[in-house]
């Protein structure tokens, strides 16, 4: 059984910093794309960044220049780094893995984190 957790969420203010981590843990054979989505209040889930397994990054435009994914892939971690944040980032952040253990290839999500930007 593949289980994601997730920290770093917490509240800050606008202009501040965060930074976000999810660990994978189970039985992983390999990891493929890594994931940040993010849910704000009455919004749709929306994807921030994505990093594949060979380290090519892309970005929601609404984050482009202030948000960082990375991973560890000895550690099958991927960490988002925020800075400059906006009240409008203020949502729950969720990790999601496309991974493959034992038996099947399949994604898994974290359990959601929260961040809250002030103004």
């Amino acid at each position: 059984q593949v289980q994601l957790v997730e920290s770093g969420g917490g509240l800050v203010q606008a202009g501040g910093s965060l930074r976000l981590s999810c660990a994978a843990s189970g039985r992983i054979v390999n990891i493929n794309d890594m994931k940040w989505y993010r849910q704000a209040p009455g919004k749709q889930r929306e994807l921030v960044a994505v990093i594949s397994r060979g380290g090519s990054t892309n970005y929601a435009d609404s984050v482009q220049g202030r948000f960082s994914i990375s991973r560890e892939n000895a550690k099958n971690t991927v960490y988002l780094q925020m800075n400059s944040l906006k009240p409008e980032d203020t949502a729950v952040y969720y990790c999601s893995m496309r991974i493959a253990d034992s038996y099947y290839l399949r994604d898994y999500w974290g359990q959601g984190t929260q961040v809250t930007v002030s103004s």
